[in-house]
């Protein structure tokens, strides 16, 4: 359910609990609320205040995207669900057998639509939130999240935010006069036929562009360190050992490292499309950006474009006023809860930054607030 009409001339509107991102991550967490009996947010008839006074257990979540579908909505028209680097399935509802070649920027966000329908979970969209404060300085003092479109009162909140609107551009000295780009812009290698293109990273979304523009045009490839090869399988085994070092560095409080940066690449059809078209002789990085490409000391390498493929940062921005973060530079998690203050939760972040960790990051968070709030009582998921 997407409720539509907030304005800034709105009360505040209370509820139990505020869900920021309706991504993987999100969701989750939505369907797991509702699972555990709290009740999902109704605007009033008229588009008035709605539920302004005794929150009754109800939570909302707040999107900042027009429609459903989160950061998969933004991905390049090129992806196809035969090589999504990983997808799993949110709670309650599997994903339909869908044809390879589909575009996984219309296939996961027609899913996550008829998730949020079938659900009846209430999506309040477009919302951006823009700080999240305490009303007091008391440990149970409710949250005030003020957003573009008024501000919502909570007793706890579930950040699912993720990073796609935070992409890392690292500084290099110098200036390149060619084009440049970040994954995130990045739509298919067509504007790249016939070009030597210098691709840069070492995760998933490097491999998927050099496995495309390989085809139409020549690839230049530079990482920092060198790419790991996880040429077993992905076992239960090896990927709790996978999310234990990602989730020690997030229990620490410093900055977040990917999932994928520990486990390495592993075998997937654009991994092996690149290596066939020999895309995958890897440099290291340059030292400096010329006019027309890039400088290893003396040497210099002339390209017509540069596409950065990395990464991105947490986008917690909002969240600055809670004071969360620790002296090593990140948020200090529990769990998924900021170790620093009990009422707020963090999923699809660190270790729970992939669609299965989502998954169980929004279960646990959730069992966690229905601890500090109470659960009210249980309540079919299935709208009605």
């Amino acid at each position: 359910m997407t409720v539509h009409g907030a304005t800034n001339s709105d009360p505040v509107r209370r509820v139990d609990v505020v869900v920021i991102g309706a991504g993987q991550a999100g969701l989750s967490a939505a369907y797991h609320l509702r699972r555990r009996g709290f009740a999902p947010y109704r605007e009033a008839v008229g588009g008035g205040a709605g539920e302004a006074g005794d929150t009754g257990g109800r939570f909302v979540v707040l999107d900042a995207d027009d429609a459903p579908g989160g950061a998969w909505a933004h991905r390049s028209p090129s992806l196809r669900m035969a090589t999504v680097h990983g997808f799993h399935d949110l709670p309650d509802v599997e994903l339909p057998e869908v044809d390879p070649n589909a575009a996984a920027r219309e296939v996961v966000p027609g899913y996550f639509a008829a998730y949020e329908a079938q659900h009846a979970l209430p999506v309040v969209r477009p919302v951006k939130v823009l700080a999240v404060r305490s009303e007091s300085a008391r440990p149970d003092a409710r949250l005030l999240v003020g957003t573009d479109s008024g501000t919502w009162s909570a007793r706890a909140l579930i950040n699912a935010t993720g990073t796609w609107t935070r992409p890392f551009l690292p500084h290099y000295p110098g200036r390149f006069a060619g084009r440049q780009l970040h994954y995130a812009a990045y739509r298919g290698p067509e504007e790249f036929a016939g070009k030597r293109v210098l691709v840069v990273g070492g995760g998933a979304s490097a491999i998927q562009v050099l496995s495309e523009v390989a085809a139409v045009g020549e690839t230049v490839w530079a990482t920092r360190t060198p790419p790991v090869y996880h040429a077993g399988p992905f076992t239960p085994e090896y990927g709790r050992a996978v999310v234990a070092k990602v989730e020690e560095r997030v229990r620490q409080g410093l900055p977040v490292r990917s999932v994928v940066s520990v486990t390495g690449l592993g075998p997937s059809v654009a991994y092996r499309r690149a290596e066939e078209l020999g895309a995958l002789r890897r440099r290291p990085m340059f030292d400096r950006l010329t006019e027309h490409g890039v400088a290893w000391g003396d040497e210099e390498l002339a390209v017509d474009a540069i596409v950065w493929a990395t990464g991105f940062r947490p986008e917690v921005g909002h969240l600055a006023p809670l004071g969360l973060r620790s002296p090593g530079g990140g948020i200090a998690l529990t769990g998924t809860r900021a170790t620093a203050d009990p009422r707020v939760h963090l999923v699809g972040y660190g270790p729970s930054a992939s669609t299965v960790g989502a998954n169980r990051a929004g279960r646990a968070a959730v069992n966690e607030i229905a601890g500090l709030l109470g659960a009210p009582a249980a309540v079919a998921v299935a709208a009605g």
